[in-house]
């Protein structure tokens, strides 16, 4: 392994964690520094629900595609946002375990399943940059922002797919361009629109608490049928 190379693996991508975590401390702390607007009414509904009870409810409406109106109705983008996400994470953890837990790789079927998963959502990234290019409205709501970092991520996902096995005997560009890209993803993320996911828990658990509080939350089949 070559200095540069171990550089990428260990020193630089450190800096780069550590040059993340400190952007998102002050983002969140930005992000807190508004004052959300008080409850002006009493505690509404038929007692079925309440702050509690909406806000776990809104947690995990990302598990629930049935629920969302992007997705109940095309159950193909929910299987792309889940294969893509879980790609990104198997790329994040691969950042981790190339370095420090190389061993895991050198199971054939851990590898398949990396690659496999890893191969899919890179062909997700493609399907979704070809749609943000063609798509009449998606096109235009489309900032440079959004087409580049999703350039950024299909890219990445299809280095890290050629990186997984770890082997450098035939040369270290690929693994190389692997951390390089990760060390730079890790520090535009907090600049980007991909940061969203950090604020997601605190607005998903606002909504539910607020819409709890006034007993619509969640909603119930019957009350649906019945409105």
């Amino acid at each position: 392994m070559s200095n540069l190379l171990h550089f990428s693996e260990h020193t630089l991508q450190e800096v780069a964690l550590l040059v993340m975590a400190v952007l998102y401390f002050f983002k969140i702390r930005w992000y807190f520094g508004f004052t959300l607007g008080k409850e002006r009414q009493p505690a509404t509904g038929m007692g079925d629900t309440n702050p509690k009870i909406g806000g776990r409810h809104s947690l995990g409406m990302v598990l629930r595609p049935g629920e969302m109106e992007s997705t109940k109705s095309k159950p193909m983008m929910y299987v792309q946002f889940a294969v893509l996400h879980l790609g990104l994470f198997l790329s994040i953890a691969l950042s981790f375990i190339i370095p420090y837990a190389p061993g895991i790789l050198e199971s054939q079927v851990v590898l398949m399943i990396f690659r496999v998963i890893l191969g899919a959502a890179f062909i997700v990234g493609i399907m979704r940059i070809y749609r943000r290019i063609t798509h009449v409205y998606v096109r235009a709501l489309s900032t440079p922002d959004d087409h580049f970092s999703l350039a950024l991520l299909t890219v990445w996902l299809g280095f890290a797919f050629m990186a997984a096995s770890n082997n450098i005997s035939g040369g270290e560009g690929i693994v190389l361009t692997y951390f390089l890209l990760t060390a730079f993803f890790l520090v535009y993320v907090p600049f980007s629109k991909i940061s969203h996911y950090i604020f997601y828990p605190f607005h998903r658990l606002y909504i539910g608490r607020h819409f709890g509080r006034r007993g619509v939350y969640p909603m119930k089949r019957d009350r649906v049928q019945g409105a």
